[in-house]
């Protein structure tokens, strides 16, 4: 068997707030290329382990690895190179309401990547044409629709040309024909970038969509039910994810 090329290893996870258990015992690989998507019923932790993933949330127990380097078991440069690979696009977008969408794009490519404003505005520009949004570099987040904002942020976590990107529900609050651009979208850019790409979402129409490989938290059990393909999984997984991926339906 071909060993799978392993941007993202996790090993007996456990996530805790204080003395509250959300998840144990999580362990899965997501392959250098996946579309991977974190899904379950709300409350189940799905938005907490991105945290555990990015590095903002320390896990009670376990490990990640990142291309076979502990994230949290690293020294500081370590854990900063790593996170210098990642791409995060937040549930809100998160865009800065004070600063263009080019200003906004721009600034992780001063402060972190040191470029100086020339360079940093012309890749800016290329990141909006990326995403559609050629001719808005101009524009306020507050003159541009919903749909328009998730996909500036998406250009901003692009920003550093990361190596793999999170999204946490990037279809919350957008229309089903604004979610489903926004599907296609994430499809060519991983077609054009090779990036990684590691979504939280329980929007059926994106799972599907987009979606090659997942795991499933369970919120009554508190742990990792199932993990593979979401096609998949909705034919032959255990009862509890037939069900969550079958919601809808009708026989």
């Amino acid at each position: 068997m071909q060993a799978i090329d392993a941007a993202i290893e996790v090993d007996a996870l456990t996530m805790r707030y204080g003395d509250r258990l959300i998840q144990r015992d999580l362990s899965f690989t997501v392959a250098r290329g996946d579309i991977f998507i974190i899904m379950g019923g709300s409350g189940c932790g799905k938005s907490t382990l991105l945290r555990h993933l990015i590095g903002l949330q320390e896990p009670a127990a376990g490990r990640v690895r990142f291309a076979g380097r502990d994230l949290w078991h690293s020294d500081e440069a370590t854990r900063n190179a790593i996170q210098r690979r990642c791409g995060v696009l937040f549930q809100s977008g998160a865009l800065w309401s004070s600063l263009t969408l080019i200003e906004n794009i721009m600034l992780p490519m001063k402060r972190i990547g040191g470029f100086d404003d020339a360079l940093a505005r012309e890749l800016a520009e290329v990141k909006l044409a990326l995403v559609g949004l050629a001719g808005f570099a101009e524009f306020y987040p507050s003159e541009i629709s919903g749909g328009m904002k998730k996909r500036a942020a998406l250009a901003r976590a692009m920003a550093l040309d990361p190596d793999i990107l999170f999204f946490d529900e990037p279809s919350a609050g957008l229309d089903p024909l604004s979610s489903a651009h926004l599907d296609e979208l994430i499809l060519e850019l991983r077609a054009s970038l090779g990036a990684t790409i590691v979504v939280v979402t329980h929007e059926l129409p994106s799972i599907f969509a987009i979606g090659n490989n997942a795991v499933f938290l369970d919120a009554d059990s508190r742990t990792m039910i199932a993990t593979g393909d979401p096609k998949i999984l909705a034919e032959s997984g255990p009862d509890t994810v037939r069900a969550f991926l079958s919601r809808g339906k009708t026989t």
